[in-house]
């Protein structure tokens, strides 16, 4: 029971978090194409882990991370507006890589398909 109400918190959270980067935050270092992958939320609702991928060049990953890290207060007030929890989670960004991963996995495999075909 408690495993299913976490579940939905984190994916209203991750709704939610998703919606105020694309729509209220007007900060121009934030670049690229921005998504929020998965939202982590503690037992206690007092910590949330936002685990975003950004599609662009380092320094401008670098630039927008930091940007949402800047922004994090202004998220977690945000959030608290929309949502209505006991606490109001502390918001921590965290880059999440994982597509780029895929991509350059998915990339490796091609060649290597293509490789096998040539022999």
């Amino acid at each position: 029971m408690k495993i299913d109400r976490n579940n939905r918190i984190n994916e209203e959270v991750k709704r939610e978090v998703s919606d105020i980067i694309h729509s209220d935050l007007k900060d121009p270092r934030i670049g690229g194409m921005v998504s929020v992958i998965r939202a982590d939320v503690t037992g206690d609702l007092r910590y949330a882990r936002i685990y975003v991928s950004i599609m662009a060049g380092d320094e401008e990953k670098k630039a927008t991370m930091k940007a949402l890290k800047s922004a994090a207060g202004f998220v977690r007030r945000e959030l608290g507006a929309r949502i209505d929890l006991r606490y109001v989670p502390e918001i921590q960004f965290v880059l999440d890589t994982s597509i780029e991963y895929s991509i350059h996995i998915n990339e490796v495999l091609k060649k290597v398909e293509n490789d096998h075909k040539d022999v």
